[in-house]
């Protein structure tokens, strides 16, 4: 029978970030995903990119992923937040000798460098195209059983499966969730001037639009669009030809970069937010989108799972120098406690992020402009937001402050 210290149930961005990081400290896991390689890793898979902030990037570095990311993610030199068109912004600058605020990369390109070093972690047991038939917690530690007939053992169950986790839901975690009524359209599109490495988040009473600056390919300069429009619009949106798109497109962004075009394969999915109360049980323990699914208006998703992985890690870690089961329920208690209020914070936040900005009418327009210039003007108010776009606002763990646990 194989064994490790710790089975993974998914191998996803934050499933196999959590693995490598896990070898880098001496602990041993085995990584289940039922995912064929060759299909997640094909350029239309999957059109997203993500905004990885400036803690997470000193994790990747720390846990050696850095070196598989150089130079295939635009770094993000400022944000600029606006309610619409009209006049009043919100301005977000690295300080002078600060590092970028984040980078952002095509999912695609994350995913490869994530599943190559848990490939070549000679801690970690990847297995793909492979399921979990039946699962045993029990008293003395973990046994499964996979598809492929094979029975392994570990200390403790990882559920990083996303947001539909079975074993969440066998745990009996119970989940708040509600649906915005709002679809995401995310599309890679070029244009004539250069973004010049700033990220731009638009409000609309229908939804955010956000500009996310891209590396520059033969076309030209790039950036991926996350277009939200109301779910009951998306369906029409998403036929709508390319010309109709971009002409669109180019209204809601005032032609600030130039003439749009040629534009990627377009992918739509609804939004909405869910969070697990309870991130652990016996011998269980919750990360990434299986914990929580915040509204992508803040561009914190994938960063709220990588600090998951960052506090599990320490946790466990520690547990191991003083000897303990790493399954232990003292263990998980430190995780469910340093996490649980994080993690609901945030959603907090980005959810009534969402609903203000989501009022409509020309008053609530006028008052939000105006709170995004005082807060522009507020040093202290500004740094503040500024710590939480880089991740590194409360107690943040030492894998975000690039040293390892």
């Amino acid at each position: 029978m194989d064994s490790a210290d710790i089975l993974i149930l998914g191998g996803g961005l934050v499933g196999s970030a959590l693995a490598v990081a896990l070898d880098a400290h001496g602990i041993t896991s085995i990584v289940i995903d039922p995912a064929d390689p060759n299909t997640i890793l094909a350029a239309g898979f999957d059109g997203r990119a993500s905004a990885i902030a400036s803690a997470p990037m000193r994790m990747f570095e720390a846990i050696g992923v850095d070196a598989r990311l150089a130079g295939k993610g635009c770094p993000i030199e400022g944000i600029r937040v606006s309610d619409g068109l009209a006049p009043g912004k919100l301005d977000f600058a690295p300080g002078e000798g600060d590092s970028a605020l984040g980078h952002m990369f095509e999912n695609r390109v994350l995913r490869t460098a994530l599943l190559q070093a848990a490939q070549a972690a000679p801690g970690v047991d990847l297995r793909m195209r492979t399921r979990a038939v039946s699962v045993e917690r029990g008293e003395f530690g973990v046994t499964a059983q996979f598809d492929s007939g094979a029975t392994v053992r570990a200390a403790l169950l990882i559920a990083a499966e996303g947001r539909n986790s079975p074993t969440r839901d066998a745990a009996g975690l119970k989940v708040a969730r509600w649906s915005y009524d709002h679809a995401a359209m995310v599309a890679t599109l070029g244009h004539e001037r250069s973004h010049e490495n700033i990220a731009f988040e638009i409000f609309y009473p229908e939804g955010p639009f956000a500009i996310l600056p891209l590396l520059d390919d033969e076309h030209g300069h790039r950036s991926a669009v996350v277009w939200t429009v109301n779910a009951r619009d998306a369906a029409g949106m998403n036929k709508i030809s390319d010309r109709a798109y971009l002409a669109e497109a180019e209204k809601r962004m005032g032609g600030f970069l130039g003439k749009l075009g040629p534009l990627s394969t377009r992918f739509s999915h609804p939004l909405g937010f869910h969070h697990a109360a309870w991130i652990t049980s016996n011998r269980l323990a919750l990360v990434g989108d299986a914990a929580h699914g915040i509204h992508p208006i803040a561009g914190q998703g994938v960063n709220v799972g990588f600090r998951d992985v960052a506090t599990l890690v320490e946790v466990l870690v520690d547990g191991k120098r003083l000897g303990m089961d790493l399954g232990d329920p003292q263990l998980l208690a430190r995780y469910q406690r340093w996490r649980g209020l994080d993690t609901f914070m945030v959603a907090a936040a980005t959810d009534g992020l969402t609903r203000l900005f989501g009022v409509p009418g020309k008053a609530a327009s006028a008052v939000r402009r105006f709170g995004l210039s005082a807060v522009d003007r507020v040093s202290p108010l500004k740094r503040m937001f500024m710590a939480e776009a880089r991740g590194e606002s409360g107690d943040v763990p030492k894998l975000l402050q690039g040293l390892t646990a």
